[in-house]
């Protein structure tokens, strides 16, 4: 991407910065223009995901400053993960630092009252709707939510809630397709679908499964082999690890090709010099 494709912006840390994208832009292309959204969690992940025009981009919130050194520019979402921020002061200092660090707007799977807290600083907030692996347990395991007329309504809710606790956006993982497709245009929600089907308004994946890097769930889809390249990588390591032990043991590494050089008269002087001190 372009310095000259995005525009300037503030920083929550009060310095200017340019985005592809504003809250205010993504909200404008709901219903109008699809936009894609992956993760990235390393410096590399990001730049790939930059060059390779992916608009939206969400890490952990500890990696914000990794993934902001690769893709300065993209619209990016910090991921409050539960565990690390229990407490609502916890997720309010996480937020903040998250923002100052980079990031333009903050995902969090927990209760309304937090998304509350969070958009009442003006801090554009995604939530998490559908299947949340984490409370999994819930729905009885990983699984669709919504393929029951009583429970597409029930979820049909959980968007209004969210909608109405100040929410800007919302990862809808794993909801019948058609569900999200009619559920998406009746809230002013950015619905983020994650195995839900193309009726959302960003299509999100995970960088790992868009790259072939691990067994698949059943909603993703693999559009390279990574995987195979790092198996190819492991074993030329230990193939070239060993051939360098045999070579150390056999002698024949270092060649001289391989060796620093002295000029042969440095080299006499150093010796005459041994036997003088000797």
């Amino acid at each position: 991407m372009m310095k000259s494709d995005t525009k300037p912006i503030y920083t929550w840390d009060a310095k200017p910065s340019r985005r592809n994208l504003t809250a205010a832009d993504i909200r404008a292309c709901k219903g109008n223009k699809k936009l894609t959204q992956t993760t990235a969690n390393t410096v590399e992940e990001a730049s790939a995901a930059a060059d390779s025009e992916i608009d939206m981009l969400i890490c952990g919130a500890s990696n914000v400053s990794l993934v902001r050194r690769g893709a300065p520019y993209n619209f990016l979402t910090a991921a409050l993960t539960i565990p690390d921020y229990p407490t609502d002061d916890d997720i309010l200092r996480g937020a903040l630092k998250a923002l100052q660090n980079g990031a333009d707007s903050v995902m969090t799977a927990r209760r309304l009252a937090v998304v509350e807290m969070l958009a009442r600083e003006d801090i554009p907030v995604m939530g998490h709707l559908g299947l949340v692996p984490r409370k999994s347990t819930w729905r009885g395991g990983l699984r669709a939510v919504g393929r029951t007329a009583s429970e597409a309504l029930e979820l049909m809710q959980d968007f209004r809630d969210l909608e109405n606790a100040g929410a800007f956006s919302v990862e809808a993982e794993v909801i019948p397709a058609d569900v999200l497709a009619v559920i998406s245009p009746q809230t002013s929600l950015i619905t983020v679908s994650l195995g839900s089907g193309p009726g959302g308004d960003v299509m999100y994946s995970f960088q790992n499964d868009i790259c072939g890097e691990n067994p698949l769930p059943r909603h993703a889809r693999a559009f390279g082999d990574l995987a195979a390249i790092a198996a190819q990588m492991a074993t030329e390591r230990r193939a070239a690890l060993s051939a360098f032990r045999v070579a150390c043991m056999e002698e024949s590494f270092p060649a001289q090709a391989e060796n620093a050089k002295i000029p042969e008269k440095e080299l006499d002087l150093f010796l005459a010099g041994l036997e003088d001190s000797n």
